[in-house]
């Protein structure tokens, strides 16, 4: 047995036959020495287009010298990213799904292309998260998901009538945290003529003060925590923020763990089960995570084979009270969670419960139900809550099921009480012309704004609609009465609005490319009912006698996506 840990690079640096290799990575400043360690990959996703990954070099630099300290080279590659905050409300949004592919394609042509003994994924928004765990789970070699950290909330003064106080201007008013999400709803209420243009100026300004990861239960912090509870991130490690004072010494521990991993010989294919998977579903539904979950977890389990559906959420939600007091459905950050406790917290309440498994090994060399036993709860923490006082009975999102959605419609469920809707559909085959709609004031209380022809294949890439989600927050009239459904993505941004992506797309024929405005629609969450009040014979009259669009884009990266992508009920992947 080998027990250095070098049991694949050996291939590329040893032998007589590999001086041209030895000597070319000489020229970079490896030593001889160096090569005869297991070599380590660093795949970064930094970028200096935004703040989720500005920081990872930094990340980086500590995660090698653990990895040093440890007896291993390290050697660091850069793979892309896509800024989903960036992007949002622009034909760019299509590009963030699609790079979740394109950074598990490009990880894994790196990994193998240079026989490395282990490796570790930094990662720190939405999409390169699960692109990443996708490349581990392909490779199969020891290795690890190291996420980036969250971003701290802004601070902002408002007036005593919760306005915005123009310049922000220290110690007046009262000072509240806001986070990006806050920026998008000022939109809105810019939009609808709520605040002037110094406002929102005060609160662009002022909501990210520095680098990280968007603040709430989105995409990005909900995924960092999956990786925990599926074990393929180091607990408690992964979720210090980005500017923490911790985060240097935190990096440098993955480094050391990941060449425990490399001589131990432990592999994502027994990390990544079927019950790991679950745990990681049962953390979703319990802290109100985003519905992109749905989507990533899928994939992540198509990688190792791994039967998932859209029905073992809805399962698994139904069981799982939402304990979890997190924006956007609640009122705290992911800082106050890793503060109040963290992933190892939430761990021991779901397993007094039952509701995990945590049977399965982590890259921390303990199974989740070890790491649980750690857990530190920081006293009177209002966060994660017990089970006597728990946010709603079950989980933070729900699966429905009818004419309107034979494979699913995903809906968030996290900070709002609307069990039922009924109301007109209002139809777009864009989201732009949806925003618009919803700027120039023309859209109705109890209206069901349904966007379609923005699905994997008709986007392509299944753009997220956080512009018009909270620019419909940022207008009360409407925020409490009108319901959205797409074929593209609502995410976790729903703001507790009632919010729901259908399969199949419209682009495929699903039937949400039958609705015609004034039709109405019915959302029935506890009989898990979606349901187009047309006859089914209207429906599938309707339906031969549409023609989709032409493809929007004849060539290039989206074009191969749009050839390619399964249906988001199967975790919109490429084949």
């Amino acid at each position: 047995m080998n027990t250095t840990g070098k049991t694949h690079s050996n291939v590329l640096t040893e032998g007589p036959s590999r001086a041209g290799a030895r000597a070319m990575l000489r020229g970079v400043g490896f030593t001889p020495e160096d090569l005869r360690k297991p070599i380590i990959g660093i795949a970064n996703t930094w970028t200096e287009i935004g703040p989720c990954n500005f920081h990872l070099r930094q990340i980086a630099e500590a995660v090698k010298q653990g990895i040093r300290e440890a007896g291993g080279t390290p050697m660091e590659f850069n793979t892309i990213t896509i800024s989903d905050g960036i992007t949002m409300g622009t034909e760019g949004m299509k590009a963030s799904l699609i790079s979740r592919e394109v950074i598990a394609d490009s990880v894994e042509l790196v990994a193998r292309g240079n026989s490395f003994d282990g490796l570790v994924c930094i990662a720190g928004c939405d999409k390169n998260m699960p692109g990443v765990i996708m490349a581990l789970a392909r490779l199969d070699i020891p290795g690890m998901m190291l996420y980036g950290g969250s971003i701290l909330p802004g601070h902002l003064a408002v007036g005593e009538d919760g306005a915005p106080l123009p310049g922000n201007p220290p110690g007046a008013g009262k000072q509240i945290d806001i986070t990006i999400q806050t920026v998008f709803e000022a939109i809105g209420a810019h939009a609808a003529g709520r605040i002037n243009d110094a406002q929102l100026e005060a609160v662009e300004a002022s909501a990210c003060p520095g680098p990280g990861a968007c603040g709430g239960q989105f995409t990005a912090n909900t995924m960092a925590m999956s990786g925990e509870f599926l074990g393929i991130s180091p607990i408690q490690i992964t979720g210090v923020p980005a500017m923490s004072p911790e985060k240097d010494q935190a990096s440098r521990q993955a480094g050391r763990l990941v060449m425990d991993l490399v001589r131990s010989g432990l592999k994502p294919s027994q990390i990544i089960t079927r019950e790991s998977l679950e745990d990681a579903i049962a953390a979703v539904c319990a802290s109100g995570g985003s519905t992109n979950a749905v989507l990533h977890l899928i994939a992540i389990a198509s990688e190792r084979n791994i039967p998932l559906g859209v029905d073992d959420f809805d399962r698994i939600s139904q069981c799982t009270p939402l304990i979890c007091d997190l924006t956007p459905g609640g009122k705290y950050v992911a800082k106050d969670y890793q503060d109040a406790g963290g992933s190892r917290l939430l761990a021991q309440r779901l397993l007094a419960k039952s509701l995990i498994h945590g049977n399965t090994p982590t890259v921390t060399g303990k199974t989740l139900r070890q790491e649980a036993a750690d857990a530190q709860e920081t006293p009177g923490q209002p966060v994660i809550r017990d089970w006597s006082n728990p946010l709603k009975n079950t989980g933070g999102l729900v699966i429905l099921k009818g004419n309107l959605a034979p494979e699913g419609c995903v809906v968030k469920v996290a900070g709002h009480e609307r069990m039922h809707h009924t109301g007109t559909a209002r139809v777009f085959d864009s989201e732009d012309a949806c925003f618009h709609a919803v700027e120039a004031g023309k859209i109705l209380p109890n209206d069901i704004l349904v966007i379609r022809y923005e699905g994997p294949r008709g986007g392509p890439g299944m753009r997220e609609m956080l512009a018009v989600t909270a620019a419909i927050k940022g207008m009360p009239e409407l925020s409490k009465t009108v319901a959205l459904l797409t074929d593209g993505r609502f995410s976790g941004a729903t703001h507790g609005l009632m919010a729901g992506h259908v399969s199949p797309e419209a682009q495929l024929g699903g039937p949400i490319a039958a609705v015609h405005e004034g039709d109405t629609i019915t959302f029935d969450i506890p009989n898990r009912k979606l349901t187009l009040n047309v006859p089914d014979e209207e429906i599938a009259a309707r339906l031969r006698t549409i023609q989709p669009p032409a493809p929007r884009y004849q060539r290039g990266v989206f074009a191969k996506y749009a050839r390619s992508v399964s249906s988001a009920s199967r975790g919109a992947v490429t084949t």
